[in-house]
């Protein structure tokens, strides 16, 4: 039994993996699923969470590194040392709670821009772990959110896409030396 992925939680000088920016194609596009998660996997993982602890993250998807994989990392807690980040691989919502809240959300891919985002407050997601187990969990409130925020950069779908104050959203964007031409809002 391979031993679980453990990183230290500290800032890395020259983080292993360099995070795409809005605008970059790479974002854009939907990942592919994980056939097998190996030792490949693993250490994919391992160096997300330091490039994530590194950038002050809390949440990083594999196409924000340019992977195209739907391997994403979360911890909520990460100045806790005893709380173990959390893998997630190939992740489904199986369901979504009755209860949508407006909650800020920023991304290590749009840095600077802190906007509100509804989303549904509870999800159940199903997932197989770093070794490969599937697992699944009832996530609420922030967790649920970073779940939900990571899993839609595995559909190239982007936080801004969701943001329903267009001027709050150009003003930002602008502010931080982004272009709205960037921005795909759902419908």
């Amino acid at each position: 039994m391979p031993a679980p992925v453990l990183v230290e939680k500290k800032k890395l000088k020259n983080p292993p993996l360099k995070i795409h920016y809005l605008g970059d194609r790479v974002l854009r596009q939907p990942a592919k699923r994980v056939a097998k998660v190996d030792q490949s996997i693993r250490h994919l993982a391992e160096q997300m969470l330091q490039t994530m602890y590194s950038s002050e993250g809390i949440g990083l998807a594999a196409p924000q590194v340019g992977v195209n994989k739907q391997i994403i990392v979360i911890d909520c807690e990460p100045e806790n040392p005893e709380n173990p980040p959390l893998i997630l691989i190939n992740p489904v919502i199986k369901s979504f709670g009755k209860t949508l809240c407006d909650a800020q959300e920023g991304c290590l891919s749009i840095p600077g821009v802190y906007l509100d985002v509804q989303r549904p407050d509870v999800i159940e997601v199903a997932y197989k772990d770093e070794n490969g187990h599937p697992k699944t969990l009832k996530a609420k409130e922030l967790l649920s959110r970073v779940i939900q925020h990571e899993m839609d950069h595995l559909k190239g779908i982007m936080f801004v896409d969701r943001v329903d104050n267009s001027l709050a959203l150009t003003a930002e964007l602008k502010k931080y030396g982004f272009s709205s031409q960037a921005v795909k809002p759902i419908t």
